[in-house]
């Protein structure tokens, strides 16, 4: 690939096909404290954002303020509860992933930005055939505010230009972003990244603010989608 020399990846609903526990979990979590979220709200109300944010939101709706405390036991419950889940139903990867990530990592750096935690990231990826392929893993223990803010992904692109061999400066126009929500589209595209959705979780028609939507990565090759960005001129449309 020319142009793109890093291609960062979300991972729920990128890499791992686990949307549905996620939510899950969670909904068991806030209904634990109180707190109820549909999963029509989850999907449109509070489109595509990460569960601390969401969890702040509902809080602060509930009480008029968001307690510290209690946002981190509902995370923590949380934690417990998507462990216990996948201990005995292990994410699927996505078709194509598996695929698409060895093409990528001949010529691009790779790297994960989720608001997921650390270690359902390192456990779904365990076994798996790119198990060792993302040098840079940022996680929602690395940043102090969610998607949409842009936050995670400028602490990405920091991580891979401090990797040793250091490459030559990496800029924010030669990322490429992965992502399946309009709130982690937005962060990418504020920290002047190239995104391609992916509609695994949401419909294309709220995906199109990306530079380009795909149904999914199968099928798909690094260079591919380097030649349907170039046909779309970089502007953000459906592909």
């Amino acid at each position: 690939m020319t142009g793109i020399r890093a291609i960062i990846f979300d991972f729920n609903g990128v890499i791992a096909d686990d949307e549905t526990p996620h939510l899950l979990t969670f909904q068991q979590a806030l209904n634990e404290h109180g707190l109820s979220l549909t999963k029509e709200d989850y999907y449109g109300t509070y489109l595509g954002m990460d569960e601390r944010n969401c969890a702040t939101a509902l809080l602060t709706a509930a009480t008029g303020s968001c307690d510290p405390a209690r946002l981190r036991s509902i995370m923590e419950r949380k934690a417990v509860l998507f462990r216990d889940y996948t201990a005995t139903h292990k994410p699927e990867l996505f078709p194509g992933v598996v695929e698409f990530v060895k093409s990528a990592a001949k010529t691009c750096r790779l790297a994960i930005a989720s608001g997921g935690r650390r270690e359902q990231i390192l456990y779904a990826l365990r076994g798996t055939p790119i198990e060792g392929d993302f040098p840079v893993i940022v996680s929602a223990e690395d940043t102090t505010t969610g998607k949409p803010d842009p936050e995670i992904y400028e602490l990405t692109l920091k991580r891979l230009n401090a990797l040793t061999p250091r490459p030559p400066l990496i800029r924010a126009g030669e990322c490429l972003v992965l992502e399946d929500s309009r709130a982690g589209i937005r962060a990418a595209l504020t920290a002047g990244m190239k995104v391609v959705a992916l509609a695994t979780t949401y419909p294309v028609d709220q995906l199109t603010e990306a530079h380009l939507v795909l149904p999914s990565l199968e099928g798909i090759t690094s260079d591919g989608i380097e030649h349907r960005l170039a046909q779309h001129g970089g502007s953000a449309s459906p592909g």
